[in-house]
Formats: structure tokens, C-alpha cells, sequence
């Protein structure tokens, strides 16, 4: 009988066509899912003119899609596990893209808030899942920087968003960003007959016809018999349901930490993709100036996550990101500063690089600390919990800017949440991650990839 370990088959694998066919499906939807999510800020001060809202009100418009975020990343997250990886992206795909669109016909901020909450239902579900997908296919060499430059096409989303609010909301209104949300479900049937199936998800069932494919893809050397029976390091706990799990072995204070963490980053994420364009426009800047300042913080978040992704690669990836969002703190306290327009454009960047591609590295890291049968829900989690930052965010801003205080005050908040986020991360036990514990039953127990026994 042989025996081939299909996480050992991942780690050691060449980055092939497959690996790109995989890295392009997770880097389109993250595209799609990051406009979706910037939609909103780059249309916010032609929706207040619009509905005739003020800050506060439009505040809690902008946190709706980040209400239905949370409980789609708690419960989509962990959907997977039940009916696979693959439909549950297409189901959120078709959420965030029907209910966003619906959302440009909206006439009143109710309707409006209704349509973007379903909406973020999708939006939320679909993050978790497209991480563990990217983690779960990525060689271990390689494995950080591909899930950062996947998820730079978030910061591209945001772009895009920003680029066509730009062009076409002063002559045809701002429902035009969100009708153009509805383009992508097009891609559903493209995604069910394309995307693979998770590995977790293929192992539990045993599925031995996907599996032997799935393997094959991702080393085409690999020779395998009828015989062949898949197995993996770290078995999967099929007693405790997988949220029980994120506390065990010794991850409790850890998964805490990780929550702390994406509460603070969510939060300094969403007050910048909510009202940057709105307190630029209050500092002065005209709408289109204000937006470009929302394209050079999408710019720096693409350059974060690549640069990022790259560093933890070579270095320890905890530190890397304790120091993103630390660096990120000081760049937005510099915010609070008269400066140059050339030098604010790159202040600018450099606070989406340490913040948007900070986030983004965190959820790398979130997906390489926990196992894969519990990858999804962890992520999820961690978003889930996130996301009451990233709901805080929008109604806490909008309030102070309701106050008419300085607008300094903004963006000294918003670093205080770099800070706390810091403390956060620092504290988690990266020996309990799957990536040590993985390592250390490899080297205690050496094996070849390939392992063959009578029976």
C-alpha cells in the first residue's frame, strides 16, 4: 500500500501552472471583494449629497456592509467545512455581486443599508475561505508572499473603485460604481468548473478520484498506484467541533491575540477606506484630489502586501507584521502634520502599506498558524471578531467628524489602534503555530514524500 502525505506533496512542490491557475482565481475575487468593499467611501460624499444625510447617519450606512461582514465571515467561514471551499466562494461571490449592484438603486438610506449588509454577508464569507484556499496550495517557500500579493488585489479593488468614482460619479451619479459591482457573477459558472476543491475538504471524505488529481496537478512528477491512501502530519480532531479547537493545544491566548489584532487593523482599515476621501475633501481638497489621495493609499497596500508578503518569507513573520503595525501608528500620527502635497501623497502610501498591507499579512499569518481542518474557522473567526472594529470605525469617525473637532484628532485615533494592535500580536505564541508544530513532527519522525508498506 502507499502512503503519500498531500501537505508534504504542497510543501515541497515547484510553483507550476496549476499553482497560478489557483493564485489567479483567489487574486480576481479578492479584486472583485476589495472594490466592493471601497465602493461606499469613494462614493460617500455624493451619497450624503444625494439622501441629504449628515455624518453620523451616513456613518451607520457605510458600518451596514460591515455588520453583515462579520457574521459572514463567523458563519461562512466555517461553512466550508461542510459543503466545501469552492461553493461556498461561489455563494458569496453571488451575494456581494447581486446586493451591491441592488444597492444602486436605493433611494433612502434603510433600503441602502439593507442591500449592503446582505452584501457583506459575502464579503466577509468569501476572505476566510480564499486565504486557506491560497495557504492551503501554496509551497511552503513561497507560501507568504503568494497569499500577500493574492490579497494585494484587494488594494487593486480599491483602486479600481476609486479610478471609476473618479471618472464617471460627478456626470452620472454615484449608483454608477455600484451598478458595476453586478459585472462578476458572470464568473460563477467559471468558478464551480475551474477553482479546485479544498484539500481539507477532499481528505475528510476521502475522495480518491479528486484527490489523485489534485496531487497529480500539484506535482506532476509524483507516481501513485491503485493502492494509494492520503494521509497528512497533523490529523484532523473529528471529536471537537472546529471552534472548540482554535482554544486547544495551546492556542487560547493566541486565537485571543489574534482577534485583538484584527480588531485594531480592521479598524484603522475601514476609518481610512470610509472617510479618507471625505476628510481630505473637509481639509480643502477637491473631490477628485480627494480621491487621489484614496488611490496613492490603495497604491502604498499593494506595495505593503508584496513587500510584506516577501519579508516573511525570509524573516520571522510575526515580528514583520509587529512591525508594520507599529510603523503604521507613526505614519498615520505624521497625518497630524502641515506637509508638502508630494511628501503627503507618500505619507499617505506608506500608511496603506502599514495598514491595508499589514491586515493583509495578518491574515497570512492567520492562516499559517492554524491546521488546515481548522484553517477557514480560525480566519473567519478572527475576521469576524475583526469586523466589530471595522463596524466601530465608520460610526466612531463619523461621529468626531460630526463634532466638527480638528480633524487631526481623526487620524490620532485611528493610530492609537496601530499601537494596541502591535501589543497585540506581539504576544502570540508562534510555537504553537502548524508551521512549527508540522516542522517538528517531520523532523522528529523523518519520512520520505513517498512511503510504501504490504497491506
Amino acid at each position: 500500500m502507499q502512503y503519500i502525505d498531500v501537505h508534504k506533496v504542497v510543501d515541497h512542490a515547484k510553483f507550476n501552472k496549476f499553482h497560478a491557475k489557483v493564485l489567479a482565481w483567489c487574486f480576481l475575487i479578492i479584486i472583485i471583494d476589495g472594490y466592493d468593499i471601497a465602493v461606499a467611501g469613494a462614493a460617500l460624499p455624493s451619497i450624503m449629497t444625494g439622501m441629504g444625510v449628515d455624518a453620523s447617519t451616513a456613518g451607520f450606512m457605510a458600518s451596514s456592509a460591515l455588520f453583515g461582514m462579520m457574521f459572514g465571515a463567523i458563519f461562512l467561514g466555517a461553512l466550508s467545512d461542510k459543503i466545501g471551499r469552492k461553493l461556498t466562494i461561489a455563494i458569496c461571490v453571488f451575494l456581494f455581486s447581486i446586493f451591491t449592484a441592488a444597492a444602486g438603486f436605493s433611494n433612502d438610506p434603510i433600503t441602502f443599508s439593507i442591500m449592503r449588509f446582505i452584501a457583506g454577508l459575502g464579503i466577509g464569507g468569501v476572505l476566510p475561505n480564499i486565504v486557506a484556499q491560497m495557504t492551503e496550495y501554496s509551497p511552503k517557500k513561497i507560501r507568504s508572499l503568494m497569499t500577500t500579493f493574492m490579497f494585494s488585489g484587494y488594494a487593486i479593488g480599491g483602486i479600481l473603485a476609486a479610478v471609476i468614482g473618479k471618472q464617471f460619479i460627478v456626470e452620472f451619479g454615484w449608483q454608477v460604481v455600484f451598478f458595476a459591482a453586478g459585472v462578476p457573477v458572470l464568473l460563477l459558472p467559471f468558478i464551480m468548473k475551474s477553482m479546485p476543491e479544498s484539500l481539507a475538504y477532499l481528505l475528510k471524505r476521502q475522495n480518491q478520484k479528486d484527490l489523485q488529481k489534485v496531487v497529480k496537478d500539484i506535482d506532476p512528477t509524483i507516481q501513485m498506484d491503485t493502492t494509494v491512501v492520503f494521509t497528512q502530519a497533523i490529523k484532523a480532531d473529528t471529536v471537537n467541533t472546529p471552534m472548540a479547537q482554535l482554544f486547544k493545544e495551546g492556542r487560547s491566548f493566541s486565537t485571543l491575540m489574534f482577534w485583538g489584532a484584527y480588531f485594531t487593523g480592521l479598524f484603522m482599515v475601514y476609518s481610512l477606506s470610509t472617510w479618507l476621501t471625505k476628510l481630505m475633501a473637509l481639509s480643502g481638497y477637491t473631490l477628485g484630489s480627494a480621491l487621489s489621495f484614496v488611490i496613492a493609499l490603495n497604491v502604498g497596500a499593494v506595495a505593503g502586501c508584496i513587500v510584506g508578503g516577501w519579508l516573511a518569507d525570509r524573516f520571522h513573520i510575526k515580528w514583520v507584521l509587529v512591525s508594520m503595525y507599529a510603523l503604521g501608528s507613526v505614519f498615520l500620527y505624521m497625518m497630524t502634520f502641515k506637509m508638502p502635497t508630494e511628501i503627503l501623497y507618500f505619507n499617505i502610501a506608506m500608511v496603506g502599506a502599514c495598514t491595508t498591507g499589514a491586515q493583509i499579512v495578518a491574515y497570512a499569518y492567520c492562516g499559517q498558524f492554524y491546521p488546515s481542518a481548522i484553517r477557514a474557522t480560525g480566519i473567519g473567526m478572527a475576521a469576524g471578531v475583526g469586523r466589530m472594529g471595522a463596524i466601530l470605525a465608520p460610526v466612531l469617525i463619523g461621529f468626531i467628524v460630526a463634532l466638527n473637532l480638528p480633524i487631526e484628532q481623526n487620524f490620532m485615533v485611528i493610530a492609537a489602534a496601530g499601537l494596541i494592535g502591535a501589543v497585540a500580536l506581539s504576544f502570540i505564541n508562534h510555537k504553537r503555530s502548524d508551521v512549527i508544530l508540522t516542522s517538528s513532527i517531520e523532523t522528529a519522525a523523518p519520512e520520505t514524500k513517498l512511503k510504501s508498506a504490504n497491506g
